[in-house]
Parts: structure tokens; C-alpha cells; sequence
């Protein structure tokens, strides 16, 4: 197990990428913290690893309260400092330029790279004392290529990549490694919602031909999360079955 005496703060962890990262994490015996404003499927997915053995704290929490944010975290860190974080919560809302007014805009980029860059500024002073730490952001092949009718979401997910190559600048030297992960479409629960007509274009367009599995994302991040990635920061890494290539 690669993740032993580590403690990894996950959010968005109540279903799709963030679950399987709690999961996969947890088989690798890191001690989790978790974070989702689902209160039905978050204490589901943390009664379930804690019955397997894991050690788990879990928050139902809306991250979009960032006034509120700071306090969470005091008391997370408190109790224990953080070793791993995964910026993965989010969620989208559709639209061009011209019909996508500010609030919505606003929003997706609150999620996407406000939360992210408010938690890596809470938790890195901890890591760089430690002089070891992990950051991991979920990005997305749209945030690469850009996407009609996603501008709020391809915008932030461009922007998270921005943020991750900075931060690795700023905490390189104190032993703290941050990379971006790039997903394509991955079997998530709002994926599934979308429709084929939609879904089959972009399937068509990924070399191996399917939808990507929440766990073969997680496993890339617990690879960076762990002491074999060592020597990886400042990059990303696209897990799209070859959408983007």
C-alpha cells in the first residue's frame, strides 16, 4: 500500500471521480477526508470504507459557501494536517457566449478554480512545513481544447491547468508536487444523464472507442499522490482514452 500514514482530503467524493479516488485511496491506506453537499451519498460512501477498515472523516458541505470554507478547514487541520489534496468537486452549466450570463459563469468558475485555489491556500503552509505534499486538480480535455457551448466550463477547466502549473512553481522547492489530471468522458453520473447525441460524437472521436471508468482516473491520481511520482509536477496528465489526441 503506497499511501500508508498519509492523509488525503477529497471533494466531490459523494459519486464519480471523487468516489473512486476515496475508494482506490483507501485500498492504498491513506486516512481520508471527505466533502460533497450530497448528504444521501456522501455518508454512504464513507459508512461503506469506514466498514472496511478505513479511517474516515467526512463533511457534508456545499463549497460554493466560501466564507464558510475557512472554518471547515481550521477545524480538519487541527485535527490532523492534510498530505494529499484532490480539487475534483464541480459540475457544469451549459451555454455559448452570448446566451451564458454572469451568475452562471460566475458560479463555474467559483467551483472550479476559486475552491481549489482557496484550499491549496489553506493547506499548502502545512505541507511545505512537512516539506512533502501532493496537490492533484481534475481538469478536462475541454479545458484543453475548448468545447461550443461549454464556455464557463472550458474556461475553468483551462484555468485550473494555469493554477496547477503556478502552484507547482511556488511549492516545488518546499517538496510539494501539483499536477493536473486531464479526463475525457468518464462513466460519471452526469455523464450518464447526457444525451447520446451528444455522447456518441465524442466516443467516436476517442481512440479506444468507449467511456473512461471513474477508478481509471483515480488511479492515475493515486499514482501522482504517491512516492513513485516523486519526481512529477507542473504537468498534466490526460486519461481520455486518446479523446483530444
Amino acid at each position: 500500500m503506497r499511501l500508508i500514514n498519509k492523509r488525503a482530503l477529497i471533494t466531490g467524493a459523494g459519486q464519480g471521480i471523487g468516489k473512486a479516488c476515496a475508494e482506490i485511496f483507501a485500498e492504498e491506506g491513506a486516512e481520508l477526508v471527505l466533502i460533497d453537499k450530497n448528504k444521501k451519498t456522501l455518508p454512504q460512501v464513507a459508512e461503506d470504507l469506514k466498514s472496511k477498515g478505513s479511517v474516515v472523516d467526512y463533511h457534508v458541505f456545499d463549497l460554493m459557501h466560501t466564507k464558510k470554507l475557512e472554518s471547515l478547514i481550521g477545524t480538519i487541520r487541527a485535527q490532523k494536517p492534510v498530505d494529499i489534496l484532490i480539487n475534483n468537486a464541480g459540475f457544469d452549466r451549459p451555454g455559448v457566449v452570448a446566451k451564458t450570463d454572469k451568475r452562471k459563469f460566475i458560479e463555474v468558475f467559483t467551483i472550479h478554480v476559486i475552491v481549489p485555489f482557496l484550499l491549496i491556500k489553506m493547506l499548502i503552509p502545512d505541507m511545505r512545513t512537512k516539506r512533502w505534499g501532493r496537490i492533484i486538480n481534475i481538469s478536462s480535455v475541454y479545458g484543453i481544447e475548448g468545447a461550443k457551448g461549454e464556455v464557463a466550463y472550458s474556461t475553468a477547466k483551462a484555468a485550473i491547468i494555469g493554477l496547477t502549473k503556478t502552484v507547482a512553481k511556488e511549492g516545488g522547492p518546499d517538496g510539494v508536487t501539483v499536477n493536473a489530471i486531464v479526463p475525457g468522458l468518464i462513466r460519471t453520473p452526469p455523464i450518464l444523464k447526457m444525451p447520446d447525441k451528444y455522447k456518441i460524437p465524442i466516443i467516436s472521436r476517442t481512440l479506444l472507442g468507449r467511456m473512461g471508468e471513474p477508478e481509471e482516473v483515480a488511479r492515475v491520481a493515486a499514482f501522482l499522490a504517491s512516492d513513485e511520482a516523486s519526481y512529477i509536477t507542473g504537468t498534466t496528465i490526460v486519461v481520455s482514452g486518446g479523446w483530444g489526441s
